[in-house]
């Protein structure tokens, strides 16, 4: 009988080692799935010098956008549209707007990746890229 206790006591411990072993190497999985979905570096290169980001609120921004792809996209240099009317004439215009104009006078916007539903190049010959070159 002895023997018999040693056998089950050997099947136990080896049954054991397998499972710390299965362990180890799903947390190493873990570890490195972690790694390659939050610290990959962003290899978005924009050949324009501003782009247009559409935010799923329906806003669009535009400006210099950096570190696109990443946990915290940045946009600098950043202006917004303002349609205004003529209460006289009732004629609308759009007007570039400068984003630190506004009470708070925000130098940068940092974005939600998540809220960021397209970005596209603003193309220099454009009338915005003509309004932003006018403001400056």
């Amino acid at each position: 009988m002895p023997s018999s206790v040693a056998t089950k006591k050997q099947r136990g411990s080896a049954l054991l080692q397998v499972v710390w072993i299965l362990v180890a190497l799903l947390v190493i999985a873990a570890v490195g799935y972690h790694f390659l979905t939050h610290y990959q570096e962003s290899h978005v290169a924009f050949a324009t010098p501003y782009q247009a980001v559409l935010l799923t609120n329906g806003a669009v921004y535009f400006g210099h956008l950096q570190d696109y792809g990443s946990a915290h996209p940045v946009l600098v240099d950043a202006y917004y549209i303002v349609t205004e009317s003529d209460p006289s004439t009732k004629q609308t215009s759009n007007v570039l707007v400068k984003r630190g104009k506004e009470l708070h006078a925000p130098d940068r916007m940092y974005l939600n990746p998540a809220q960021i539903l397209l970005v596209e190049p603003v193309g220099t010959t454009s009338k915005v890229a003509q309004l932003i070159e006018q403001a400056k």
